[in-house]
């Protein structure tokens, strides 16, 4: 669900022309999708406080995204975009629920293989199977394998471990934020007053769910 559907509708969004706008609200739903789901599978209880967090965030998103293209190639590249999302809330929650306790490194490693082969697959049904070596491939795939798959999966199990499946899917509202910065400094984007203000309610939302519930803290803390 994580290293393939995920990562793999992502890729299709991408080759199928869907604008960052439109793949940045991935994150924006995916916390909502998540608490509520959460709510009922794993029996996390969403505060009222934590439910405003995370509305804050969808809105802080939104206006992060101001004035960008929310449209996109119907067909493959919608279906990539809403298949990434299902699939990442999904495997988050089933994460918590049944792999918190799996060690991270042969967890990884077994979802490398099944991902490796859903992969092999597709290439083969799907594609030329033929790579053209040159420096961009090279980093785009180190990036996949060392930054993607490897750092930010094994980071995201971490929490997943750690702390309750809202409170970590809250942090996914950071994302739209960090990308605007990226692009900003890459590209040379704008980045104007109002999406810096969006940044700061996402910020705020995130500190709202990630809030420790007065049952949480000890008389001495």
């Amino acid at each position: 669900l994580v290293h393939g559907f995920y990562l793999g509708g992502t890729a299709v969004a991408i080759f199928h022309s869907v604008p960052a706008g439109l793949s940045a609200l991935i994150p924006g739903l995916q916390p909502i999708l998540t608490s509520t789901l959460a709510n009922r599978w794993l029996g996390e209880r969403v505060s009222p406080l934590q439910w405003t967090g995370l509305l804050m965030g969808l809105a802080g998103t939104l206006i992060v995204l101001h004035g960008r293209s929310l449209s996109g190639e119907a067909g493959w590249g919608w279906l990539g975009t809403s298949v990434a999302l299902v699939s990442i809330t999904l495997g988050t929650l089933y994460q918590k629920r049944y792999c918190s306790q799996i060690d991270w490194r042969a967890g990884n490693f077994i979802q490398f293989i099944a991902a490796g082969l859903l992969f092999a697959l597709g290439a083969w049904l799907f594609e030329t199977r033929v790579i053209v070596w040159n420096r961009e491939f090279v980093l785009g795939l180190a990036w996949l394998v060392i930054v993607l798959s490897i750092g930010s999966i094994g980071l995201l199990y971490w929490l997943i471990r750690h702390s309750a499946a809202t409170r970590v899917a809250s942090l996914f509202y950071l994302v739209p934020g960090v990308t605007a910065i990226m692009a900003y400094v890459l590209f040379d984007e704008r980045l104007d007053l109002i999406s810096i203000a969006g940044m700061v309610i996402c910020a705020t939302a995130v500190l709202l769910v990630n809030r420790p519930a007065k049952a949480d803290i000890s008389p001495g803390s």
